[in-house]
């Protein structure tokens, strides 16, 4: 028989001010492991934990679960893993879930924390920031089997998530039917929305809402960072912020006598992990594992016959916000999100599904939302995720990996090997470092539909791709540059 798993305490931590009064992320996960402790009303809890997982940050400690183990006075030492970008958050509490359900364990912490606020504060104030030294390993050390990025758009784009999904914007734009103009209204309209909902959260990052007009014109303090894409349409990681989650069987919360108010439960979740870099990614503006994962979703909801009432799209830029919401069959009068979204609830790399996750719980617990939705991205669009979560229990946590339904019918496409010739461009953006430092990067589809990309830095040609629609029409090549435009 199938054990039930069940989440029995959670927390979000945040911290503002200055540097003396900040955390590193060591001691902010700390705070958090306390936090869910204290929440569950029994902290005895703590000496059935078997497990802690954590999404590896910008820190460099080896093992942060072993020490918050020790410095809580855990009985025995549970098994750490530290999971790396390109593993979907999700996943933790996935296989948490699993082996609680198979009766492998009693109970899992899942946890994740930053504190580049720390860091920036450290560089303001002129003040040395100094992690504490940890070197002791974890048990399982977790990372993706594929690469992140294509050789070509990794030289063009460096590494900085923002350029890669400003380029899926344009080619969602294209396939859309959306004017340049009528674009940039919808996702400032989108963004002016989700800010008045994280200036209403009490763990968002942001003190006051955004107006529609600040943020799609730039200026000094929303500047240009890779079209269309201004800052204050990017996720916000300058954060000193943490969550925890404790899952356990439901025979254990019974037997730590766990109020009900407290318990929610997993309903059904799935996972797209087919890695595919956005150079080869057959479409720009789709991904089909992504349609299958939500699929498995809209199966199970059909199955038991429940309605979502609540959800938090993955929102570390818009088009992420696009492709979930077009993946499933969304209710357009419910907000696309509860906690406010990574621009301006904050966006702590690596763990923010943990806090989205956090605030379902909670609003599940008030008794706000029945069931709702929670989604994950891991890289560059490259994985995603979908989770329900649900005040009561169903015939079993319902989970789907889809990875291998990916991996027969998303093949990538093969790369151009000619320097010269002609492309048509199927997405495009331009890193704004300076006006007169602007390039463009193109992805282009040569004549043989094998991927290239290729740069320009010609200013009148730059404009031209602010100005017009790009996606669709051909440019002609050489040696990595566009040298000839229609």
């Amino acid at each position: 028989m199938k054990h039930r798993s069940v989440v029995i305490g959670v927390s979000a931590i945040q911290q503002k001010g200055n540097f003396e009064n900040l955390d590193e992320a060591l001691l902010l996960m700390d705070k958090a492991v306390k936090a869910a402790l204290s929440d569950t009303g029994n902290k005895l809890v703590k000496n059935y934990i078997n497990e802690i997982r954590i999404p590896k940050g910008y820190w460099r400690y080896r093992d942060p679960g072993k020490w918050i183990a020790k410095n809580n006075n855990f009985q025995g030492i549970p098994t750490t893993y530290i999971t790396k970008i390109g593993v979907l958050q999700q996943n933790l509490i996935n296989e948490a879930c699993l082996k609680i359900e198979n009766g492998e364990i009693n109970a899992s912490i899942i946890l994740g924390g930053e504190a580049r606020y720390k860091q920036l504060r450290s560089l303001i104030e002129k003040k040395e920031y100094l992690e504490t030294g940890l070197d002791e390993n974890p048990d399982f050390y977790i990372k993706a089997k594929e690469d992140l990025y294509g050789d070509e758009e990794l030289a063009e784009l460096g590494a900085m998530a923002v350029g890669y999904y400003a380029a899926m914007e344009t080619a969602i734009r294209k396939n859309d039917g959306e004017k340049i103009e009528e674009h940039q209204n919808n996702i400032a309209s989108m963004y002016e929305e989700f800010s008045k909902i994280a200036s209403n959260n009490k763990d968002g990052w942001l003190d006051h809402p955004y107006s529609k007009e600040e943020i799609l014109n730039t200026s000094e303090k929303n500047k240009m960072l890779a079209y269309p894409y201004n800052k204050l349409h990017c996720t916000s990681w300058n954060v000193n912020q943490s969550a925890a989650l404790i899952i356990c069987s439901e025979e254990l919360a019974n037997k730590l006598e766990i109020d009900n108010k407290k318990r929610v439960y997993p309903i059904s979740s799935s996972e797209n992990n087919h890695m595919v870099a956005i150079q080869q990614r057959p479409k720009l503006f789709e991904s089909l594992g992504m349609r299958y994962a939500a699929n498995s979703i809209n199966k199970a909801i059909e199955r038991l016959g429940i309605r979502l009432d609540a959800y938090d799209l993955y929102s570390c830029f818009p088009a992420a916000i696009k492709m979930f919401s077009k993946s499933l069959d969304l209710d357009t009068e419910i907000p696309k999100t509860i906690t406010g979204s990574m621009p301006y609830a904050g966006g702590p790399l690596n763990s923010f599904v943990l806090h989205s996750t956090v605030k379902m719980i909670q609003k599940i617990r008030a008794l706000k939302v029945s069931h709702g939705l929670v989604t994950g991205v891991s890289g560059m669009m490259t994985k995603q995720s979908f989770c329900i979560w649900g005040k009561e229990y169903q015939e079993q946590f319902i989970f789907e990996d889809v990875t291998e339904e990916a991996k027969l019918s998303e093949n990538p496409v093969e790369l151009s090997d000619i320097t010269e010739g002609e492309g048509e461009i199927i997405g495009y953006t331009i890193i704004k470092g300076s006006e007169d430092a602007a390039k463009a990067v193109l992805y282009l589809d040569d004549e043989k539909k094998h991927r290239k990309v290729v740069s320009s830095k010609d200013k009148k040609f730059v404009n031209l791709l602010m100005e017009e629609e790009w996606v669709g029409k051909k440019v002609k090549f050489r040696n990595g540059q566009a040298v000839q435009w229609e």
